[in-house]
């Protein structure tokens, strides 16, 4: 059970999570091929799929996209309900925040800047001549990578696992609630609502401080 009033960790996956959307399915979107994306993020979601061999066939769709398309996902940010509020209680508390997603640093880095998030971690796009190429850099941040991530925050920082939250919603992040001394499923998918230790069934990530304060 986390302790709120000692030091320590939340880590929390971005798409459908942090954030409402699925960012790889608006990239797709931009080009017309939302459907054909979207059916295959929604099959991995589920554990369904090889998520590294997925996000490959997905990325090659991709290709031909500008930079400045991706701008118009961010604006404005689509944070869900409570995340900058949640973010803030935790950082109230004296515990760090990261993220760590199976989506992209271009959209991490402008998250964590905006809600001050104190890591991330995500898949890195490869572009050429300002388009992306339909590659994604290696090794590809799965669910072992957003375990091993959770776990060497908490190294990194001197945080016990006992006192680590994950919070996510798909198949995923079932490693990194397993890894976390506390696992959240966010409006998750049945898959990872098995290991979770609480699921939070309405769209508001305050509500988890909500739950958290009563454990205390």
């Amino acid at each position: 059970m986390p302790n709120i009033q000692q030091p320590g960790l939340v880590v929390f996956d971005m798409d459908s999570t942090l954030i409402t959307i699925e960012c790889i399915d608006e990239i797709a979107d931009q080009v017309g091929k939302k459907a054909e994306v979207s059916a295959v993020t929604a099959a991995a979601m589920r554990g369904e799929l090889d998520f590294a061999a997925s996000l490959r066939a997905r990325v090659q769709l991709l290709q031909g996209v500008r930079e400045q398309q991706l701008e118009t996902l961010f604006q404005p940010l689509p944070l869900s309900q409570g995340a900058a509020e949640l973010i803030d209680w935790f950082h109230s508390h004296g515990w760090y925040t990261a993220v760590v997603s199976g989506g992209f640093t271009w959209f991490t880095e402008r998250l964590a800047e905006a809600i001050r998030l104190d890591a991330h971690k995500a898949n890195i796009l490869q572009w050429q001549a300002g388009e992306l190429n339909g590659t994604v850099a290696e090794p590809i941040v799965d669910a072992a990578s957003k375990a091993a991530f959770l776990t060497e925050l908490a190294q990194r920082w001197s945080i016990p696992l006992s006192n680590t939250i994950a919070v996510g919603d798909g198949a995923n992040d079932i490693a990194m609630l397993e890894a976390a001394g506390y696992g959240v499923a966010y409006c998750a998918k049945p898959a990872l609502q098995k290991v979770a230790d609480v699921s939070i069934e309405q769209p508001d990530l305050m509500l988890i401080a909500n739950h958290l304060s009563k454990l205390a």
